[in-house]
């Protein structure tokens, strides 16, 4: 009667187990629209699967175990034979074909660049080859290769588009990569997916995916905004904002912000003679600003 009871309990975690999958359709990360997120979602369904195959036996095994193994049973022979399987391991080796710093091939190779300033609590987009900038709000077009640089004026946060794929963190004073695509166009959502203060809750963005006419044409918008993000603007914009900061456009970049974002808590920065110094970009006011060739 017993044994009967552990099985009708677990047909009913294998039935939840199952509905839960198949409400998954309705999940924006199961919904991708870019090679990188299709990939991604089919190493979530089978790590999902693979993780039932083992949990499901397990909750069997746990009973069943303490059946055959008790102190009682003295013709039991406790016998462990596995230790390692080629299957797992060429399933796992799937997930480095996904590694965010590899560049996407496509068939428009010139990416779009975007290099991405996580603060409290907005994203700051950069666009350095077209000079402008945006915060909480990115667009790019249908099928162009994406290439994002990331670091933090903040602490650690973290950067995400399900629908594209690849979450990917930002931390004060280190650059990371992530490479993405769109192939469908559509509006997808971004957000912070690491709790990173009071504010975290509103630090979502919107990731447009448009034609490359429409590309074009958003950019010329941007540029005919008076908005200029020069070093004190950013400062002001660096400022702690409470609820969602909105959607703001910038005509022009202060040259190499990104550069400077990302070491100005470095101390040795601006000491060895490169493209960036000291000397071109003004550090914080009160910051000790060491002499240098």
């Amino acid at each position: 009667m017993k044994t009967k009871k552990y099985f009708v309990f677990i047909a009913l975690l294998a039935l939840g187990a199952v509905t839960l999958l198949g409400g998954c359709s309705t999940i924006v990360l199961f919904d991708p629209k870019g090679p990188i997120g299709e990939s991604e979602r089919f190493v979530i369904i089978a790590a999902s699967v693979l993780m039932a195959i083992v949990v499901i036996p397990v909750f069997i095994m746990n009973f069943w175990f303490a059946r055959q193994y008790r102190a009682s049973n003295t013709k039991s022979t406790y016998m462990p034979k596995w230790s390692h399987s080629v299957k797992i391991d060429l399933a796992w080796t799937r997930t480095h074909a996904l590694d965010p710093y590899k560049p996407i091939s496509a068939a428009n190779p010139d990416p779009v660049n975007i290099q991405v300033v996580a603060l409290n609590w907005k994203w700051l987009f950069i666009y350095p080859d077209q000079n402008i900038a945006t915060v909480n709000q990115i667009t790019f077009p249908v099928k162009a290769p994406l290439s994002f640089k990331l670091t933090s004026d903040t602490v650690m946060t973290s950067f995400f588009i399900p629908q594209l794929g690849s979450q990917i963190y930002a931390m004060a004073g280190r650059r990371s990569r992530l490479h993405l695509l769109a192939d469908q166009p559509g509006t997808y959502f971004g957000h912070n997916q690491q709790l990173s203060g009071r504010g975290y809750a509103d630090m979502y963005f919107q990731a447009h995916a448009v034609s490359r006419e429409e590309f074009q044409a958003w950019v010329e918008k941007i540029r005919q905004s008076p908005e200029k993000l020069d070093l004190d603007r950013y400062k002001k914009l660096a400022q702690p904002n409470d609820g969602y900061f909105p959607v703001t456009y910038f005509s022009s970049v202060k040259p190499d912000l990104f550069e400077y974002i990302l070491h100005q808590y470095d101390p040795t920065w601006g000491k060895n003679p490169g493209p960036l110094s000291r000397r071109s970009v003004s550090p914080p006011a009160g910051t000790a600003v060491a002499e240098g060739n």
